[in-house]
């Protein structure tokens, strides 16, 4: 865990290290990018990279979104608004992802936003505190409404006179809830279905190379509980939060995969090769034969890193599952057919897909620390893990986990795994989250400190304040420092950062300010501050010379 700058510049990667082939889809979004670097900087290069100046922000408990010197921000669309005459932006929005529909326009083109759970209080007017019995009180008019409020959303938006615009009633512009017929992309039934009802607790997400979307069904038990086994192995249901299955009664085991949008016409389908448990996001990477290679964490305390390789070109079914074990730097496969000891325990491949988390226990692999987002570094091809924090395990802080697969092999079962940065104080960040590389390799990352624990004096968040943005510089006189960059309001959390092709926009996401908010006349936070006192989420574009210069250091150091 311990933090050396200068390692840590060589870990993002010098010049000299050379780059890395990207395939061309990363190359074309905003999260992944291929930057161009010589091998050699000149010392007028280097002039150049010293002229780009980072004020690094004191962290705040500000009611507002902060900035720094040379970035500015503008609502795209926040909670409520109408993308057309029938549909409206959900709530709690988190990842983003933009495609452009002609990749000679990179200002024109296709949103995909995430919503990822609700607050009853703000979205069915239903306090659950109110109650010594919340569910005697429960309607199924507030539980639709509250339902219609997650999923996602695909709208299409385009950048005019420097600021980006939803194009209302435009035929793209469509909802993806948790009352949407979802198909289930395998060939046997889960609980007698092949059709699911909705998605839910969508968190983080992805791209495939054959531009659609990838959605990530996390905190699923919440809305329809869970199957959990004792020690007969016997089914027994676990209550949700929310009480949804007692207005419908759709199978737990119908939520927590990776689901595909296609963002022409909206069509979905959830991926069970890719196992079940709290997916955070679903990283991909295509390989020379077209195989993919798909990267995703179990977003909760002690779990594991999962990656599924194809065995056909672009597919997410056919294939096999693997758990990390980073101790001993295997992949380890999750195929019911091979291994012995999944078999004495379940029934069939299906089974073993459905209870990922029991079977990956099963095998011995390594048990981590709430491993969130996942990217790869366009240079150095390091696969890089969000490890936000383990309280219980005195964790509190997190850090971010360096995987190398055997001679840069995607599909390698082998690999080394250490870790370059640590969270904490002297660092200047805690609980990593959301990661994004930018046109230059430079490494942006936002904070996840939960609500409850933010600016608590009996936690140990006090001298980071408010949830923040921060970048990491590849270059210049700043490279390796960790950067804060944005400051979130109050209770907030900044999520889903994803830029726009040209490098000019930074897509972020503002998530649930005010969510501690207790009584409606008295929010926590009123950002954005033209909704009546009410706090909503909402999607920002963040732009600004600042931006710019980041996104064209690797040209100055080519220079």
């Amino acid at each position: 865990m311990e933090y050396n700058r200068r390692k840590f510049i060589s870990f993002l990667g010098k010049a000299s290290v050379g780059i890395l082939t990207i395939p061309p889809f990363l190359t074309s979004c905003g999260s992944t990018t291929t930057p161009l670097i010589s091998d050699n900087i000149s010392k007028k290069a280097l002039e150049r990279l010293r002229k780009v100046t980072l004020k690094n922000l004191i962290p705040s408990n500000k009611d507002d979104l902060i900035l720094t010197e040379g970035l500015d921000y503008h609502v795209i669309l926040k909670w409520g608004d109408q993308i057309s005459d029938t549909d409206t932006f959900g709530f709690n929005n988190d990842f983003t992802c933009f495609i452009p529909l002609d990749d000679s326009n990179p200002k024109d083109g296709l949103l995909w936003v995430n919503h990822e759970y609700v607050n009853p209080l703000f979205v069915s007017d239903f306090d659950y505190r109110t109650y010594k019995n919340p569910l005697e009180h429960r309607t199924i008019e507030q539980v639709d409404k509250e339902m219609y409020n997650v999923g996602g959303t695909i709208v299409r938006i385009r950048e005019v006179n420097g600021r980006w615009e939803i194009v209302k009633n435009d035929p793209y512009n469509r909802r993806i809830t948790a009352q949407t017929p979802i198909r289930l992309n395998w060939d046997t039934p889960i609980k007698g279905k092949n059709i699911a009802i909705g998605t839910n607790s969508n968190c983080s997400g992805g791209i495939t190379p054959w531009k659609t979307f990838l959605t990530c069904e996390e905190n699923y038990d919440n809305q329809f509980g869970e199957t959990v086994y004792n020690k007969n192995n016997e089914p027994i249901h676990k209550p949700s939060n929310y009480h949804w299955e007692h207005f419908y009664n759709y199978p737990p085991e119908h939520y927590g995969w990776v689901v595909e949008i296609d963002p022409k016409d909206g069509s979905a389908q959830k991926h069970i090769a890719l196992g079940r448990f709290a997916h955070e996001c679903c990283t991909l990477y295509e390989l020379e034969d077209k195989r993919v290679v798909a990267y995703t964490g179990d977003d909760r305390n002690s779990e594991h890193l999962y990656k599924f390789i194809s065995s056909k070109p672009q597919s997410l079914k056919e294939g096999t599952l693997y758990v990390a074990d980073t101790i001993n730097g295997k992949w380890l496969s999750l195929d019911w057919k091979t291994q012995p000891i999944l078999q004495k325990h379940f029934i069939n491949q299906t089974e073993v897909l459905i209870r990922a988390r029991e079977a990956s226990k099963l095998l011995g692999a390594t048990e981590l620390n709430r491993p969130e987002d996942i990217e790869i570094d366009p240079i150095t091809g390091n696969i890089l893990v969000t490890l936000t924090n383990n309280k219980p395990k005195k964790d509190y802080h997190g850090s971010i986990l360096k995987i190398e697969e055997e001679n840069g092999q995607f599909d390698a079962l082998t690999f080394k795994a250490s870790t370059y940065l640590a969270g904490g104080e002297e660092n200047g960040f805690s609980c990593p989250d959301n990661l994004a590389f930018d046109l230059s390799g430079n490494l942006w990352m936002t904070s996840d400190m939960s609500g409850s624990s933010m600016n608590n004096p009996n936690k140990p968040y006090i001298p980071f304040k408010n949830n923040s943005l921060f970048v990491i510089p590849r270059y210049g006189k700043d490279a390796g420092k960790v950067i804060r960059v944005a400051s979130a309001p109050t209770d907030a959390e900044l999520t889903g950062p994803w830029f726009s092709p040209d490098g000019k926009t930074l897509f972020l996401s503002v998530q649930h300010p005010g969510e501690q908010t207790s009584d409606l006349k008295n929010p926590t936070s009123s950002w954005p501050f033209d909704t009546d006192g009410i706090p909503k989420s909402a999607v920002v574009a963040v732009q600004g010379d600042l931006i710019e210069k980041l996104n064209n250091m690797s040209k100055l150091a080519s220079l």
